[in-house]
């Protein structure tokens, strides 16, 4: 069970996981070490899986922001999975529950790039289109 320091620490690393233990202890009212480890315990725990980064995908050139509703054909899922698995497009593939059976969240760098991706797509799967005007 978790702790409101434990909590903190979370949110803390959340907003900013580079944040040195010395500035997470002085932010949670712990010291540097203290906070160092209470970061070791819950990476141990699991709680903490791992750090990663965001990256700004329109700098990158990827401007096209896609959620794509995917409806497979058959009850073999392996050739859609498999198929996914080659795409540098994808950001997310969900399974889902609901209208259909994945939920691709994609960035494309443009139109023609993501016509070809549903076209290829839809050799394994046929699919419901949302892009992203605004977040």
């Amino acid at each position: 069970m978790l702790d409101h320091t434990d909590q903190r620490i979370l949110e803390e690393l959340s907003r900013n996981s580079r944040i040195t233990m010395k500035e997470l202890g002085e932010k949670v009212h712990l010291t540097g070490q203290a906070a160092a480890s209470r970061v070791t315990k819950l990476e141990d725990q699991g709680v903490i899986e791992g750090y990663t980064i965001k990256v700004n995908q329109e700098k990158l050139g990827n401007s096209i922001h896609a959620f794509i509703t995917v409806i497979t054909q058959s009850m073999n899922h392996q050739p859609y999975l498999t198929f996914v698995k080659a795409q540098k497009e994808i950001i997310h593939n969900y399974k889902i529950s609901g209208d259909g059976c994945y939920l691709l969240e994609c960035k494309f760098p443009s139109n023609g790039r993501l016509v070809q991706f549903l076209t290829d797509l839809n050799k394994h799967a046929n699919y419901k289109l949302s892009i992203v005007i605004n977040k």
